[in-house]
């Protein structure tokens, strides 16, 4: 992985950036230590990620706001369970730094962005 350009493709289509966001949570987790500790937090970054983006495709063919809603809000959820998961392998600095960085920054960027999307349903 290219961690000096990692992000810099500008990606407008949300879905298109959770794809890319679980990809390169894949991408990281391949380069951590195989300790005890590190698996266990990279099978939950690759769930969480995952199913973020996987949610949010389910949202995208719910007929009413009130499922639209449901499902952003399980992606958001999903998505602070991966900040969350980063924010531990930073802490520990396993990983290279500057993917950490970029990535708890794309995570932070996604969440506002599907947060705002459930504001803007209400």
């Amino acid at each position: 992985m290219d961690t000096n350009n990692i992000f810099n493709e500008k990606i407008f289509n949300f879905e298109d950036r959770l794809v890319r966001f679980a990809g390169e949570c894949i991408f990281f987790t391949r380069s951590l230590n195989k300790t005890y500790e590190n698996e266990y937090y990279k099978n939950q970054l690759i769930r969480s990620s995952g199913s973020s983006s996987l949610n949010f495709g389910e949202a995208q063919g719910t007929i009413s706001d009130k499922d639209f809603i449901f499902k952003v809000g399980i992606s958001v959820k999903e998505l602070k369970e991966s900040r969350n998961s980063l924010k531990i392998l930073n802490y520990i600095k396993e990983g290279e730094e500057i993917t950490r960085t970029l990535l708890l920054k794309e995570v932070e960027e996604l969440i506002a962005i599907a947060s705002k999307m459930i504001i803007n349903k209400k």
